[in-house]
């Protein structure tokens, strides 16, 4: 595997790239106020025809240990033993269904030599647990799956997703790798402390939390937040929720992507079952740091330590809530993954990861996940 790196910050930059190989991918991870992104996906396309093209706006670039924005972190890959193919398609085609989106995908992808789907989609327009749903429906366990949402830092008004097709909202891209020579790794863990009372959700539309307790979930929510309430949807990436659906369930996270005043309703990034049990969370800054290098270990912990790249993706919350100290989790992951990896990766809307290498694959929400290749 070969592999090169550049930071972007102005659209004649990349014509300034010094490849001595020849990529067949490029993993672009794009700021949404990044000045046409397009004429960087054009001039890409053009000058290397053979190879695929992946990426999404994002809340913040990652590149190393460093944090960086309104640039676009291009990583260009050469994968030497394995084979690549992509896929990708728009919400619509699918009457919005997520579900539906993601079987498409897998479907399209799938071989017996399959052995991991990256997988970036839309931000906003989709419900990540039914996505994910649909990209595990009939494959086979042993095929990995990772990957992200795409964010519009806090804005939450357009998100874009790049393929060899372009640029475009709406729309969901999967990279599938094939082939024995690849050696992939995961890890994702979040550092959140729960409290409060544990509620029971008691309406609810797949991803639509309409109440707890009975009572309304946005009101109930908007008590919680006290003078944050005014600031929703935003404020909400500061208070997640834990969900589990039943007692030998693992929690997974659930942020908040969009609130109803009429319906008093709170849209999430993934599923809100009906049945299910919620708590609020908050942050603690050491546990938040500590989870991103737990997620690390998990990876360390299963023997690769030959990785040569690493993506991390880690949730806009996470980043709200540290700060200054957001670099930190950086620092975490790479202390335990070492030095001499290539780190690349962006802060999302949702994270698409199992919890560890025995795991199915699931959506989180507040989570540091880290996938890593080597060949």
């Amino acid at each position: 595997m070969k592999s090169y790196q550049i930071i972007i910050k102005e659209v004649a930059e990349v014509s300034e790239m010094e490849l001595t190989f020849k990529p067949n991918v490029f993993f672009l991870f794009v700021s949404p106020n990044f000045p046409d992104p397009k004429k960087v996906v054009d001039f890409l396309r053009k000058t290397y025809p053979k190879a695929y093209l992946i990426g999404c706006s994002t809340a913040g670039e990652i590149v190393g240990s460093r944090l960086v924005d309104e640039s676009i972190v291009l990583t260009a890959v050469q994968f030497e033993k394995s084979r690549l193919d992509q896929t990708c398609t728009v919400l619509d085609d699918h009457d919005m269904d997520s579900f539906k989106v993601g079987k498409y995908l897998s479907e399209k992808l799938r071989t017996p030599d399959l052995k991991h789907m990256f997988v970036l989609s839309d931000g906003l327009f989709i419900n990540g647990a039914e996505l994910v749903a649909g990209l595990t429906d009939e494959m086979d366990p042993s095929v990995g799956i990772t990957g992200g949402l795409a964010a519009d830092g806090q804005n939450f008004e357009n998100t874009f997703v790049i393929s060899n097709d372009g640029v475009h909202s709406k729309k969901v891209v999967a990279l599938g790798i094939y082939g024995d020579a690849i050696k992939i790794g995961f890890g994702s863990k979040g550092g959140w402390d729960s409290f409060g009372l544990e509620r029971l959700v008691t309406k609810s539309d797949k991803n639509i939390l309409y109440e707890l307790d009975g009572e309304p979930a946005l009101d109930l929510y908007k008590s919680f937040l006290g003078e944050k309430a005014s600031e929703l949807p935003s404020s909400g990436l500061l208070f997640p929720l834990s969900l589990r659906e039943n007692d030998n369930q693992e929690p997974v996270v659930r942020t908040i992507l969009g609130i109803d005043e009429a319906s008093k309703s709170l849209t999430f990034a993934g599923n809100i079952p009906e049945g299910s049990y919620v708590r609020l969370m908050k942050a603690n800054i050491d546990r938040l740091i500590n989870g991103a290098g737990e997620s690390a270990s998990l990876i360390s912990q299963g023997s690769n330590e030959d990785t040569q790249i690493a993506f991390l993706i880690s949730c806009i919350g996470r980043r709200l809530v540290l700060k200054q100290f957001v670099e930190e989790e950086l620092e975490a992951v790479s202390e335990i993954l070492g030095k001499n990896v290539l780190y690349t990766g962006f802060y999302s809307y949702g994270e698409i990861a199992p919890f560890s290498s025995f795991s199915p694959c699931t959506l989180h929400n507040q989570t540091m996940t880290i996938t890593t290749f080597s060949e």
